[in-house]
């Protein structure tokens, strides 16, 4: 049987981390293929000035491209609002019948997780994997993929509204891509994590 990552994200911007942990699961896990799935806006983050769905799907697409096992989708992005992690996971089960699926999930997210819709049947198409790069994931009872990795979206979003280089933190071509289209020069934000 195949076992095939899910990845959901905001991906604002996708940076090293991410990418770094992606691979890491793929490879623990003998994953054939990680999918990074771009959200929609998440409420809340709301208040944050967020690159364009566009933007955020360009730099997923530059980030991965031509890394073996490293795919993108835009299920969340071309379905309509309000889009769900069930949802989600549903339409990718459909495509892959007889896989094994695994959710990666950031940290983060980890406290919130049986709060997420329709939990106990999500549960029962996935197996939650929990990337903490922080090293400040709770004990749980899921899969667990740590590795300290100290890099955010938030700042980095920050770092470029500063003026300040985010080589190494993205790759280049993310990197282009933020300087070309002038993301995030608005930011004012002091997030630790995302």
């Amino acid at each position: 049987m195949k076992k095939i990552g899910i990845y959901g994200g905001t991906f604002d911007p996708i940076h090293h981390a991410h990418l770094i942990l992606a691979r890491e699961a793929r490879e623990r896990l003998g994953l054939v293929e990680v999918i990074f799935v771009l959200a929609a806006l998440s409420p809340d983050k709301i208040e944050q000035e967020c690159a364009s769905a566009e933007a955020r799907w360009e730099m997923l697409s530059a980030a991965i491209e031509g890394e073996a096992g490293f795919t993108a989708s835009r299920l969340e992005l071309d379905r309509p609002s309000p889009s769900y992690t069930i949802d989600t996971v549903e339409a990718l089960r459909a495509g892959n019948p007889d896989a094994e699926l695994f959710f990666l999930l950031g940290e983060d997210n980890l406290p919130g997780l049986p709060r997420w819709r329709r939990f106990a049947d999500l549960g029962q198409l996935v197996q939650f994997v929990v990337l903490d790069r922080t090293g400040a994931a709770p004990e749980s009872p899921y899969i667990t993929i740590r590795r300290w990795i100290d890099i955010s979206s938030t700042a980095i979003r920050n770092r470029v509204a500063r003026g300040e280089s985010i080589r190494y933190l993205v790759p280049e071509a993310v990197e282009e891509i933020i300087r070309r289209r002038n993301l995030y020069q608005g930011t004012k934000r002091s997030n630790p994590k995302s």
